[in-house]
């Protein structure tokens, strides 16, 4: 707990100080790529990677696990073993170096396709540098955009083989090898080779570029989809499109005119021509199988292009690629079911050329009993999920639309999800809602918005569906103003990590509407003795002997024996450590031990404890459920921000429920922390110093 901990603490840090940025990348696993190169030239060996070996696990846990038919007789060699000459790029990254293997990741496929129709963005993937020549020390590195951050990922050159066979992406000329050692970078990062199989290509397109993806239904495409997609192209966005299964059986089937269902191909063109007095729109497809063709109007021997000007037919066949192909227009809409676009920078989504898009990354997470409440239709806990407030402070520039609104791309994403397949966990169902922010609470920061206010009012916008896909993104309109935004799985108690983007055209301020963290603690009770009745002084010496203090074990006897006389509290009763953290609450001469006074303070703060506990055991069960700790712990002083509620419902609560004991063992961890921070932040800065010793002491103590 305590690694994970500080390295949450150290994450926050690296971000504040541009790590992950595209120019700082994240050492994946901590491994320095050009450290390691550097020991294997000088020891003259090759690099074996201990953290993806070549081993049965690499390669998957299921389809592709030990024992699976696929695997058997599966070995690991190098390029140098598998070609006289390997070359790691020939002549420029082309789309004809990728080829399909035994994996399903054509989606993976139909994004690094591309990917080489820009070079800028190819060699941010695949740096430069990189060959089998005189540095060679079977060492290789990508980089890649991972939730929020840029990671280098550093892999040995050890590829699956099978009958003499690269038994994944190859090239077509069988000696070029950097499609698939980026193949294995990109399976290292999500765990498994097994791990790419199916998904969607907005996944490869982000993750190589760090842009935003929006996807349209081609059977409602807007009017201006042409436009659209000429415009992404021109500006180097990457485009695929697919189209839509009925079930498992319909699955890379093939239909009359040569088009692979659930198969993901790549948009690389538009053009315009003059056909039979008319002008025809054409788009131009490619699929990375480079094999199986389309053969319908416009493909490649159609008799179309005997109605067009011959130099313009051969221009336009001739720059064709292995297995891509020309269509109208209109048959893509009719024969494919989706179009996916990832625009590569914020100014790229923008409509006309003046407008300017920026945008604002929130990190998060759901966990189970404190922030994962699940979608709208659970009214009880949807108001712990996260939330994150935007204005829009300027309405968009365009003279033909009068309507005064503001224009903003909402994208959730959920984190490592393919990971947890070895697991048997996939994707959760994620999406989100906005809600206006009404006057009475517009310009408040640092307030989480409570159940009431969502139960009498509904959502503005919403995500188009939740869906159990990595990403969720929509682009909206509406005015100026204050906005919620609540991001969610659609089931409550999912856990899971996200990333949050918010895209905005023109100004517009984001912020995390977290609690501030605030301690409203009580004056230090002073008493006297002559302030104590007869009968709890009479109870004091019953329990504290001729010493006349009370241990720690003695206040555990008495603290037990009360709530065992509560009928009405579930507890298992208080532990020696929770007594021993009251006692140190308490103890102002360090003697481990508490005097009359004390306990009195100590009882009168555990009665007003008690009253506070029974106020949100709503169903008088006599425990609490964790989604009300919120609630309860801001009657009793503290307002807490999401990750400490998460830390404190995983320590604290079981299975969502807490009982008095450790309701009563969280407030005095509470308390006592916050009054050593305040003691030791005498200026009031929010910041505290501290040496090894007195860490130690306060964390020993505290």
């Amino acid at each position: 707990m305590f690694s994970s901990v500080s390295g949450r603490i150290q994450h926050e840090r690296d971000r504040a100080e541009g790590l992950g940025s595209v120019q700082q990348a994240v050492q994946y696993q901590n491994q320095d790529f050009w450290a390691l190169r550097e020991e294997c030239l000088q020891n003259g060996t090759v690099f074996l990677d201990p953290l993806f070996p070549a081993e049965p696990g690499s390669l998957g846990f299921k389809e592709l696990g030990p024992i699976s038919a696929k695997t058997r007789g599966v070995e690991w060699r190098r390029p140098t073993e598998l070609s006289a000459e390997p070359r790691f790029i020939v002549g420029g990254a082309t789309r004809t170096d990728i080829c399909q293997g035994a994996l399903g990741d054509c989606w993976l496929l139909a994004a690094i396709g591309s990917l080489t129709l820009n070079q800028q963005l190819l060699h941010r993937v695949v740096p430069h540098g990189q060959d089998f020549s005189h540095l060679y020390a079977g060492i290789f590195h990508f980089q890649f955009w991972q939730f929020g951050k840029w990671v280098d990922v550093v892999i040995d050159d050890r590829l699956p083989v099978k009958d003499g066979e690269l038994l994944f992406v190859h090239s077509a000329e069988g000696s070029e090898f950097w499609s698939a050692l980026l193949e294995k970078a990109y399976a290292k990062l999500n765990g498994s080779y097994e791990a790419l199989s199916g998904g969607s290509t907005t996944e490869g397109f982000e993750d190589f570029t760090g842009g935003v993806a929006e996807m349209y239904e081609l059977k409602k495409a807007p009017r201006d989809l042409y436009r659209i997609i000429g415009k992404a192209l021109e500006r180097g966005s990457l485009l695929g499109c697919s189209i839509d299964i009925t079930s498992a059986f319909d699955m890379e089937a093939v239909t009359f005119k040569k088009l692979v269902k659930g198969h993901a191909y790549s948009v690389t063109g538009v053009r315009q021509l003059e056909y039979r007095g008319r002008q025809e729109r054409l788009i131009r497809i490619r699929n990375p199988w480079g094999q199986v063709e389309w053969t319908g109007a416009w493909s490649d021997s159609s008799s179309e292009w005997n109605a067009i000007d011959s130099a313009e037919k051969d221009e336009m066949l001739c720059k064709m690629e292995d297995g891509e192909f020309w269509m109208s227009f209109q048959e893509f809409l009719h024969q494919f079911s989706r179009l996916e676009i990832c625009n590569l920078t914020p100014d790229a989504l923008s409509q006309d050329a003046t407008s300017f898009w920026t945008t604002v990354t929130y990190e998060g997470s759901w966990r189970k009993g404190s922030t994962a409440g699940g979608c709208r239709n659970h009214p009880n806990t949807f108001w712990i999920n996260p939330q994150y407030k935007i204005t829009l402070l300027e309405e968009d520039d365009d003279p033909e639309d009068d309507q005064a609104a503001c224009s903003f791309l909402v994208a959730l994403m959920q984190k490592d999800r393919r990971q947890f397949r070895r697991h048997g966990e996939d994707m959760h169902t994620i999406g989100f809602a906005i809600y206006e922010i009404p006057k009475e609470f517009r310009g408040s920061a640092g307030v989480h918005m409570k159940k009431d206010f969502f139960l009498r009012r509904s959502s503005c916008a919403r995500s188009e569906s939740f869906i159990n896909l990595r990403e969720v993104s929509s682009r909206f309109r509406l005015p100026p103003g204050e906005y919620l935004i609540v991001p969610s799985t659609f089931e409550p108690s999912k856990e899971a990590d996200f990333v949050l983007r918010v895209f905005t055209e023109k100004q517009s301020e984001t912020e995390d509407m977290d609690d501030v963290l605030v301690a409203n603690l009580d004056e230090e009770e002073e008493i006297s003795e002559g302030d104590i009745d007869d009968s709890f002084r009479s109870l004091f010496a019953q329990l504290s002997g001729d010493d006349m203090e009370i241990s720690v074990r003695e206040l555990r006897t008495v603290l037990n024996r009360v709530v065992s006389k509560h009928r009405d509290l579930q507890t298992d009763g208080f532990s020696m450590e929770s007594c021993r953290a009251m006692v140190s609450l308490m103890d102002k001469d360090g003697s481990a031990r508490l005097g009359l006074l004390e306990f009195q303070i100590l009882w009168n703060k555990i009665r007003k404890w008690l009253g506070i506990f029974r106020e949100f055991d709503l169903d008088k069960s006599g425990c609490m459920n964790s989604y009300e700790m919120r609630l309860a712990l801001e009657n009793g002083g503290f307002k807490l921000n999401n990750k400490l509620y998460q830390m404190l419902i995983a320590r604290y609560a079981d299975n969502e429920i807490i009982d008095f004991d450790n309701f009563t063992c969280c407030l005095v961890k509470l308390e006592t922390m916050f009054r050593i921070f305040q003691g030791l932040d005498r200026d009031g800065t929010g910041t505290v110093e501290m040496n090894l010793m007195e860490w130690l002491f306060v964390t020993m103590c505290g």
